[in-house]
């Protein structure tokens, strides 16, 4: 009887060794996990804010760990990790970089263990008040949006992730309608298109889209042919986004609370308009302004945020002619929702909400691109800029 007990627990062990092997091994807790990303959130100046701060959020979950400081710098109001991963840059939107009213771009070499930041060097960023900046597919330069002087430079990514001096330089000119936010050119934010060819600028100060020859191997840009495209007057447009088919560019209007799609021609780099609607309720009439826009990773829908109504507000895109129809409006559970962004799964939304220093998980919907709230909220002081580093 023990020999049969014996010979059924080999049985039983053997059994469950093929069934391990099946599987895959086991994790424990201590394990590195491969769900995991590193977020990083920039922060306007204030009492309670000390710089870029850093955390984890489990991509299977949604749920975010405890923030920490990852460097402790001025005013680093919005951020943008290489393309290789190892390296982070910053604008610091305060002025007196050298004495002067500019402010500066920092370069971070990136700790991927621990998420700290470790400054490479700084350089002045050409202008007043930069509030954006990006960094180009080929990992070679850096641009960024001066809104208060309304220019746009360019700086040249050294081996070593470092930044060189300002390499092109362009100043807008002009006005637009609004006497209060229109009297100059504020440029808002930089991008480039699919093709790493072009740079795009919103000029919110203008109400135009400009529209630049990139040549990354020079950290240089010059103007396209056709140079730029008008958006209405008073629109005030400020951040944009390019689907990943290449072919739709749209952008959020901070002044008149739109959205407007363009149709983008790669081979002539211009832009043509096909659609403009509402962010906003009928219904709402109190002040509001609008922030950031974002584009799933499918493709298949489009976030934009309101400052006032502070939601979030979700459209479905057509995949044949980029064409918006409205989807909700979704509460940000906080106030003044300046920045938000979607992981890299596609799976969670992070809310940003400046007015109320913290930071709101939504789980999307992948099927209708609806928001739901997860119940983590994490509080940072007044945070401006979310962006995320996948782990290895």
């Amino acid at each position: 009887m023990r020999r049969n007990l014996l010979i059924i627990g080999s049985l039983i062990s053997l059994m469950n060794l093929i069934n391990g092997f099946a599987q895959g091994p086991a994790t424990t807790p201590s394990s590195p996990s491969r769900s995991e990303c590193l977020v990083y959130i920039g922060t306007r100046a204030s009492a309670k804010s000390k710089g870029i701060y850093t955390c984890r959020l489990d991509t299977a979950t949604g749920t975010l760990t405890s923030p920490t400081i990852a460097v402790e710098t001025t005013d680093p109001a919005f951020l943008a990790i290489h393309p290789n991963h190892h390296f982070l840059y910053a604008v610091r939107e305060a002025a007196g970089f050298e004495g002067t009213s500019n402010g500066a771009v920092d370069a971070f070499a990136i700790n991927p263990t621990t998420g700290k930041l470790t400054l490479l060097n700084q350089q002045n960023s050409g202008g007043q008040g930069p509030c954006h900046l990006a960094v180009d597919a080929s990992g070679r330069c850096v641009l960024a949006a001066n809104y208060g002087s309304g220019s746009v430079a360019t700086f040249p990514i050294h081996s070593d992730g470092s930044l060189g001096g300002v390499s092109a330089f362009l100043q807008h000119h002009g006005s637009g309608p609004d006497p209060k936010r229109q009297a100059s050119p504020h440029a808002h934010e930089v991008g480039f298109d699919l093709a790493n060819r072009r740079a795009f600028c919103t000029d919110l100060g203008l109400d135009k889209i400009f529209i630049y020859q990139l040549e990354p191997e020079t950290a240089s840009i010059t103007a396209n042919d056709p140079p730029e495209v008008s958006l209405v007057p008073g629109a005030g447009p400020r951040h944009f986004a390019i689907h990943p088919n290449g072919h739709h560019l749209y952008v959020i209007n901070e002044l008149n609370n739109t959205i407007t799609a363009f149709d983008y021609d790669s081979v002539t780099g211009a832009l043509r308009e096909s659609q403009t609607v509402s962010t906003l309720p009928k219904e709402f009439t109190a002040p509001n302004t609008t922030a950031e826009i974002v584009i799933h990773p499918s493709g298949k829908f489009l976030y934009g945020s309101n400052r006032g109504h502070d939601s979030i507000v979700v459209y479905a895109i057509d995949e044949n002619t980029g064409k918006l129809t409205f989807v909700e409006h979704q509460p940000t559970l906080g106030k003044m929702p300046r920045s938000f962004a979607i992981d890299p799964t596609g799976n969670f939304l992070l809310a940003a909400n400046q007015g109320s220093d913290n930071i709101v998980v939504f789980r999307i919907d992948t099927k209708t691109g609806r928001l739901k709230p997860t119940g983590q909220t994490l509080e940072v002081p007044t945070p401006v800029c979310v962006t995320f580093l996948p782990q290895p």
